[in-house]
C-alpha cells in the first residue's frame, strides 16, 4: 500500500521508527519544500527540550481543565474519567494553494448538504428526481416528521458543520484530499484546534515569525456573527445562550469556553421556559427572551413534550416555540438526517442535483450494504475492509479489517447479515502521516482534519480546523475516546 507523509515526498526506508536522525538532513530533497524552515528548526531542538515542552502543555492543559470526559471508562476507585487530549507539538502544515481549492470543495458541499436538508423536509425533489431513495429519507431514524413544511431562517439548518478530511495517495503517489464523514448535528472539537494554536504561541513564538500562519483566534466572532444571523426577523438585537447538557456531559469543557468566548450566557434546560410561544430564560432581574439557542443537546432531549418524555435536559415546549418561529436552533432539529452514513454516498449527486457544479472534494468510495450486490462484496472482503454502522460516531460500531482478529471480523460478518442496512463499508485508505512527537522520539503516525464551517448570511470558515493524529503505532484511528490526540494545524498566508 502506497503511503504519502505530510512532511517527507518519500519516507525513509525505516519510516515506522524514530525520524530524529533523518531530521539532521533537514535541507536534504526529502522534505517537502513548506516544511523545510520548520524541520531545520526542529533539527536543532534537543529530545529534552522538546520532553519539556510537551509537559509544560500538559500542565497547563490540566490546570485550566482542558479535559473530556470517556463514557463508560472508570478509573482504579470506580469513579467516571476525565482526560486531557494528548497534545502534540509538531504542527501540521498546509501550503496555501492547497487550502483555497479545500476551502472551496467545503463551501460547496455544505451548501449542498443545507438545500438537501431543505429539500427533504420540504417538496422532495430530490427523492422525486430519483437520486436518493425515499425510504433513505423517511426511513432514516434522524428523520424527524415534526420538521416537515418548517421554514427556517435562511433555509440554513447545519449553522455548525465539522467535515472530516483525510489525505490518501492517488494512483500517481500524490496526496489527494477526500470527504470521509459529514459532522452536522453537534460538531464538536473547535475549543481544542484554538486552545492547540494558543499554545503553540506560547511555546514556540519564535516559529510564527518564521511563518507567516493564518490565524485562527477570530473563531468566537465568527461564530456569534453566524449564531445572530440567524435570527428571527423580528428582532434587531438578539439574544443567544449556549444551550449545555450540564458539566457531565464529555465535551462540557467546550460549551463553557464557547460561552465565554462569545460572551453570552451558557443554560441548561432547566434554565429556560416556554411562556405564548416565545422562549425566555430565567435570570436574577427576571426572564429574558431568547431569540437564539447555540444547542449542544442531541435532538431527542431537547423538548420532553415532543421527543423523550423523561428527558430533564431540555425545555419543554421548545418544539412549538421553534415551529412557530419565535426562536431559532443552531443546529436545527432534524439536521442529522443529513450526515446518516447512509445518506454520505448521495453527497456528491446532491452537489450536481443542487447546484449544478462537479464536487470540487471526492468521497471515498463507499459500498451500501442494503444493496444485495455491495452486501455480498463486503461479506467476500471484510479482511480488507472498513465497516462502519450509519450511525456510529467517536471510531465506536466500527471493524477495521486489516487490523481486525478473526473472531472480529466473524462478528461483524454475523451482525452484517441480520441488519445490513445498518453499516456501510470502504476502503482501507493509507491515511496521510505527519512525524509526531512520541514516548521513543519522532515518528509518522496516521492524521485526520476537520475544519468547521460556518452558514450564515454567507459561508465562511477560519483557515485551518482540528488536526487529529492515531498516537498508537500502526493505527487508522484517531478519535479522542480511543486514545488519538490533536495538533496545531497552520494554513500558510503565501
Amino acid at each position: 500500500m502506497q503511503k504519502f507523509d505530510e512532511m517527507y515526498a518519500q519516507l525513509p526506508a525505516d519510516g515506522a521508527a524514530q525520524l530524529q536522525q533523518h531530521l539532521r538532513q533537514a535541507q536534504t530533497p526529502g522534505v517537502r519544500d513548506h516544511y523545510r524552515t520548520y524541520a531545520d528548526w526542529l533539527a536543532r531542538q534537543p529530545q529534552e527540550i522538546m520532553r519539556s515542552r510537551r509537559e509544560e502543555a500538559e500542565m497547563i492543559f490540566r490546570k485550566v481543565g482542558i479535559t473530556f470526559a470517556v463514557y463508560g471508562d472508570k478509573d482504579e476507585d470506580g469513579d467516571g474519567t476525565e482526560r486531557l487530549i494528548p497534545f502534540d507539538l509538531i504542527p501540521r502544515i498546509i501550503p496555501a494553494a492547497e487550502w483555497r481549492r479545500m476551502e472551496k470543495g467545503l463551501v460547496q458541499r455544505v451548501t449542498a448538504l443545507n438545500r438537501f436538508i431543505h429539500d427533504v423536509y420540504h417538496d422532495q425533489e430530490i427523492v422525486k428526481a430519483g437520486l436518493v431513495p425515499l425510504e433513505q429519507v423517511t426511513g432514516n431514524a434522524q428523520f424527524r416528521p415534526e420538521m416537515v413544511g418548517v421554514d427556517v431562517p435562511n433555509a440554513i439548518y447545519s449553522h455548525i458543520a465539522g467535515i472530516d478530511i483525510v489525505r490518501a495517495p492517488n494512483a500517481q503517489g500524490e496526496g489527494e484530499y477526500y470527504v470521509l464523514e459529514d459532522n452536522l448535528r453537534v460538531p464538536s472539537g473547535v475549543s481544542y484546534m484554538l486552545e492547540d494554536r494558543k499554545m503553540m504561541m506560547r511555546l514556540f513564538p519564535d516559529l510564527f515569525s518564521a511563518y507567516q500562519v493564518a490565524p485562527v483566534m477570530h473563531y468566537p466572532d465568527l461564530l456569534l456573527e453566524t449564531l445572530r444571523a440567524s435570527a428571527p426577523s423580528t428582532t434587531d438585537d438578539p439574544t443567544v445562550v449556549v444551550l449545555t447538557p450540564g458539566m457531565y456531559n464529555s465535551a462540557y469543557f467546550e460549551h463553557a469556553f464557547l460561552a465565554q468566548q462569545m460572551g453570552v450566557e451558557l443554560v441548561e434546560g432547566q434554565d429556560l421556559f416556554v411562556r405564548d410561544g416565545f422562549v425566555y430564560m430565567r435570570t436574577t432581574r427576571g426572564p429574558r427572551r431568547v431569540d437564539v439557542i447555540y444547542r449542544r443537546v442531541d435532538d431527542d432531549f431537547l423538548d420532553p413534550l415532543a421527543f423523550r418524555p423523561q428527558s430533564t435536559l431540555g425545555c419543554a415546549g421548545l418544539l412549538g416555540a421553534y415551529r412557530a418561529g419565535n426562536v431559532t436552533l443552531c443546529n436545527a432539529i432534524g439536521t442529522g438526517v443529513a450526515d446518516d452514513k447512509s445518506i454520505y454516498p448521495y453527497v456528491p449527486g446532491m452537489i450536481e442535483f443542487y447546484l449544478g457544479e462537479k464536487p470540487i472534494l471526492s468521497n471515498v468510495p463507499t459500498y451500501l450494504c442494503r444493496k444485495p450486490e455491495d452486501l455480498k462484496y463486503v461479506l467476500a472482503n471484510l479482511k480488507d475492509l472498513v465497516v462502519k454502522e450509519v450511525h456510529g460516531a467517536g471510531g465506536y460500531g466500527m471493524l477495521v479489517g486489516p487490523a481486525a482478529t478473526q473472531a472480529e471480523i466473524e462478528q461483524f460478518r454475523q451482525a452484517l447479515q441480520a441488519r445490513p442496512d445498518g453499516y456501510i463499508a470502504q476502503p482501507t485508505l493509507s491515511l496521510s502521516s505527519c512525524p509526531t512527537f512520541v514516548e521513543q522520539g519522532i515518528a509518522p503516525r496516521h492524521i485526520d482534519l476537520r475544519p468547521f464551517v460556518l452558514s450564515g448570511k454567507e459561508v465562511q470558515m477560519v483557515p485551518g480546523g482540528l488536526t487529529r493524529v492515531a498516537l498508537k503505532e500502526g493505527s487508522l484511528v484517531v478519535n479522542s475516546s480511543q486514545g488519538g490526540g490533536t495538533k496545531d494545524t497552520w494554513i500558510l498566508e503565501i
